[in-house]
């Protein structure tokens, strides 16, 4: 059962969830989700603290899903404090959106600062609760979950969801980090949760099944590495959709030419095939799939 001072706002998958605490101390929120929707995450936080302000906001790991609200919550609580893990705390700080991934992913994310950093095997207090903040690694190298042991309440970020775990961005820059997800899983095993607020999707009590299911999906990907980079790479483009809603195929086409991240995985993975081919070939994947929809040029989001 979740804790009557926590509230879970699902989000749709262009933004991650964001976890609300409300103490007699203090408020605060776990991620911010996408920068389109932070005038909807303000407003949401708003009206569920009722006059409160939000004292602190935490972020699980800095892709753009779950740190694009910071800039927003930042200037509606100037007094908010902001803690991220400390991996990318230096090009925060400097703010370089090349090394955050912003701009070769082709996402945005407004400009915001830090106040601390959330450090690995320590504690922090949200709310009236102290949570126990774990390193890991695997979706991303610099993501942290969060523990709870009294409730046995985690946030799991994108290291597990219900059905599986995020795209495994390392693996599509050459880097080993499968087995860094197996840890990641088999930490969260240990903590023996017995309820899971992922970054995406609905909250779950079912974690033994969760692991299994993570488990297999990590094999077929360790079997099979490119089942996963196209995988990822389809995510990329969903991704952008959800943000764009529709766009005319040429201008997609464009668009995925000149994203340096996009463009890097073809020529490591895929530059055997015609570029435009092999993003059609994805296009008409997402259309199989029931997420999206193309009448004649124009490509549509669907879900």
């Amino acid at each position: 059962m979740l804790p009557k001072e926590i509230t879970v706002f699902q989000r749709g998958w262009l933004s991650s969830n964001n976890i609300l605490i409300v103490g007699k101390e203090s408020t605060a929120l776990i991620d911010s989700g996408y920068v389109t929707h932070a005038p909807q995450t303000v407003a949401l936080v708003e009206t569920a603290l009722g006059g409160r302000a939000l004292n602190v906001l935490v972020n699980t790991h800095l892709h753009s899903d779950h740190c694009g609200g910071n800039a927003a919550l930042q200037a509606r609580y100037p007094d908010l404090k902001t803690l991220i893990p400390p991996g990318l705390a230096g090009h925060v700080r400097a703010w370089d959106p090349h090394a955050l991934t912003y701009a070769p992913t082709g996402q945005n994310c407004p400009q915001f600062d830090f106040t601390a950093l959330l450090t690995p095997g320590k504690e922090i207090r949200l709310g009236d609760t102290d949570w126990q903040v774990h390193a890991a690694p695997g979706h991303d190298p610099h993501s942290v979950i969060l523990f709870e042991p009294a409730s046995r309440v985690l946030v799991s970020a994108d290291a597990l969801w219900e059905r599986g775990f995020g795209v495994v961005f390392p693996e599509l820059e050459g880097v080993d980090a499968f087995e860094a997800v197996g840890v990641t899983v088999d930490l969260i095993e240990g903590l023996k949760p017995a309820l899971v607020i992922p970054g995406h999707g609905p909250l779950f009590s079912d974690v033994e099944a969760a692991i299994a299911f993570a488990r297999e999906r990590l094999r077929g990907f360790v079997a099979k590495p490119d089942k996963h980079i196209k995988h990822a790479v389809k995510v990329l483009l969903k991704f952008k959709l959800l943000e764009l809603q529709s766009i005319e195929v040429a201008d997609f086409l464009a668009w995925a030419q000149s994203t340096p991240y996009f463009l890097a995985i073809y020529q490591q993975h895929f530059s055997r095939l015609d570029f435009a081919q092999w993003v059609d070939e994805l296009i008409a994947d997402l259309v199989r799939a029931g997420a999206a929809a193309r009448e004649g040029q124009l490509l549509s989001n669907v879900g």
